[in-house]
C-alpha cells in the first residue's frame, strides 16, 4: 500500500513538472502588462528618478524593500548570536 502510494504521488509530481514545462514561454519573452506600461511612463514623474527601477524598488515597493531589510538583519543578528563564544568560568 505504501509503495503504491509513493509510485502514485511520485507520476502526479512528474506529470505535474512536465505540464508546468510545457506552459512555458520561450526564454527572453516576458508578458507584458499594463503595470509595465505605467511603471515605464510615471516612474520619473512620481518617484523624481530617472531610473525605473531604483524608483520601483525605493518608492512603489518601500516598505516591502524595509521588511526585507528587516528580515536580513534579524537573520543576522540570530546567527551571530548563535555562534559567539561564551567565556568558560573555571
Amino acid at each position: 500500500m505504501r509503495r503504491a502510494l509513493g509510485l502514485f504521488a511520485f507520476i502526479g509530481f512528474t506529470l505535474f513538472l512536465l505540464v508546468a514545462a510545457a506552459s512555458l514561454r520561450p526564454f527572453g519573452e516576458p508578458v507584458h502588462t499594463e503595470m509595465d506600461s505605467y511603471f515605464i511612463e510615471h516612474a520619473q514623474g512620481e518617484a523624481s528618478s530617472n531610473n525605473v527601477v531604483t524608483s520601483i524598488v525605493f518608492d512603489y515597493r518601500g516598505f516591502d524593500t524595509l521588511g526585507e531589510a528587516t528580515v536580513l538583519f534579524t537573520a543576522v543578528a540570530g546567527v551571530l548570536m548563535a555562534l559567539r563564544r561564551r567565556e568558560v568560568k573555571a
